[in-house]
């Protein structure tokens, strides 16, 4: 396969988690099978799950992994705008992998979402300059009609960077034919010329079934469905949000995978406000015999082996959550049992002595757990690293991001952060990826817990998450019409789609 210099799609959706995200990552590992050099984008993201990149720039992990299955590097040129919610009303906006300021909801959509169209579309066109393709992932619906003036990420690009749209539809949550149409009658006449088709996900049963209804679709819209995607477990990697353990599907929905040793290994994560990055657990997931789940309630501790705090946008008011729920007293009776603790990131704030914040939640002076030696004060410039380090006896890589910088005052070092007894806590995200630590970590939890669990010797993370993508890549390439998707890459939207009445109110 061959074609111009330039070629692009964009993957919308009729609603958020419909499938952007995954769809994208398998039209980018298709692609790259097939020998094109292609780049994934997303002008405007809304997570609290991000990367950091090689040249220390915060992206949104989707791109980053999607960036994987088009097997090259990431960079902030894949997703200019992130927004990291800090609240119902605002987040910290990220611009081209810096953080830039706080804003309200109102603040951004009244202006200043408009003042980064133009950064977005040369970010878009440098990446057009340099690939075969880009495949763009929109994001929430299209059809948004209260934000359409100022959108950046769905049709404002599209028709900016006259860019066709494929839109995906999650059939497992019913009425996926109203939602096809409904967004595509809800979009001005100029926005309508460049929605190409319909791409059905997480489809369920014979697909003669679907078969008529897709007929008259096409009929009533005139635009034809490039694919139907059978559901398939364990396919959500990377998410932007949400308590769903990534890779737990493929290794234990699809085939229970047995213990090594005579025991399971029960992890129970912490599952605090603003949670940011609780793709750190997929790894300990993706082990045989390790249990993962996300808990809110204090006895939900009692018969875990390891506790896990995770990361958060909101480090004070997780602290206070935790005490509020009787979390906080939990995790120090387990201290003071030498019951395993493993604070990361934003956890590991929670789990030292001070906290001093002026920057995050301005609230000053707070207490923290005091189960590490560690003092924390938060800095208004970002840390956005990527360290690399040994732990255990292991090599170990992670990235870091954060606001608050750690003052260890004690301790048995460890990945910059510091252990007292069983109370682990460093800000390396990622470094549970690390087989070799990994598997080292959980031998120690498991000795400390009591329990004759033993680690896969031939786990491999990076391996796992190569083959999520190549099964990615495989439902693009055997569910759907791989030559249509190409001239649409290609060419762009057929020309003369027909308008679907009403439209986008004036």
């Amino acid at each position: 396969m061959s074609g111009r210099t330039g070629g692009g799609l964009l993957v919308a959706g009729t609603t958020s988690d419909a499938g952007k995200s995954v769809v994208t990552a398998g039209i980018c590992r298709w692609l790259v099978r097939q020998g094109v050099k292609v780049a994934p984008f997303k002008a405007q993201n809304m997570s609290l799950n991000s990367f950091v990149t090689r040249e220390g720039a915060e992206i949104g992990r989707a791109q980053a992994m999607q960036a994987q299955a088009a097997r090259v590097e990431p960079t902030a040129l894949m997703n200019p705008v992130l927004l990291k919610p800090g609240s119902d009303r605002s987040s910290q906006v990220v611009l081209m992998g810096r953080p830039v300021g706080e804003m309200s909801a109102r603040g951004y959509h009244g202006g200043r979402q408009e003042q980064l169209l133009g950064t977005v579309l040369e970010c878009l066109a440098e990446l057009r300059g340099t690939y075969d393709a880009v495949i763009c992932e929109g994001a929430g619906s299209p059809a948004e009609i209260n934000l359409r003036r100022t959108d950046i990420v769905n049709m404002g690009i599209a028709r900016n960077a006259r860019l066709p749209v494929l839109v995906v539809g999650d059939i497992d949550r019913g009425g996926v034919f109203a939602s096809f149409f409904g967004t595509v009658a809800l979009l001005s006449p100029e926005d309508q010329a460049f929605v190409a088709g319909f791409l059905v996900n997480k489809f369920r049963g014979d697909v003669s079934l679907l078969e008529p209804g897709l007929d008259m679709l096409e009929n009533l819209t005139g635009r034809r469905t490039y694919g139907v995607l059978p559901f398939q477990h364990g396919l959500g990697i990377d998410e932007e949000d949400g308590l769903r353990v990534s890779l737990r599907g493929s290794v234990r929905e699809s085939e229970v995978s047995s213990p090594v040793g005579e025991d399971i290994l029960r992890v129970a994560v912490c599952a605090i406000p603003l949670m940011s990055n609780f793709t750190d657990v997929d790894a300990l997931a993706a082990e045989p015999g390790v249990v993962v789940r996300f808990v809110d309630r204090a006895e939900e501790l009692v018969d875990a082996d390891l506790v896990v705090v995770p990361g958060t946008r909101g480090t004070v008011r997780a602290l206070e959550w935790l005490r509020e729920r009787g979390l906080a007293d939990a995790l120090a009776r387990r201290a003071a049992e030498g019951r395993p603790v493993l604070g990361i990131c934003g956890g590991f704030q929670i789990l030292g002595e001070h906290i001093e914040d002026e920057v995050e939640s301005r609230a000053g002076q707070v207490d923290g757990l005091g189960l590490l030696p560690v003092r924390v004060r938060f800095a208004r410039e970002k840390t956005l690293t990527r360290p690399v380090g040994e732990a255990l006896g292991e090599p170990v890589e992670g990235y870091e991001i954060h606001h608050g910088v750690a003052q260890v005052t004690g301790g048995t070092p460890f990945l910059d952060g510091c252990r007292v007894g069983e109370v682990w806590g460093t800000h390396w995200h990622g470094s549970l990826e690390s087989d070799g630590f990994r598997r080292a970590f959980l031998r120690e939890v498991a000795a400390a817990a009591g329990r004759r669990f033993v680690p896969a010797a031939d786990t491999s993370f990076g391996s796992l998450r190569e083959e999520q993508l190549d099964r990615l890549g495989d439902l693009i390439e055997e569910h759907a019409d791989t030559d249509a998707l190409w001239r649409l890459i290609e060419s762009g939207a057929p020309t003369g789609l027909p308008f679907i009445p009403p439209g986008a109110p004036a």
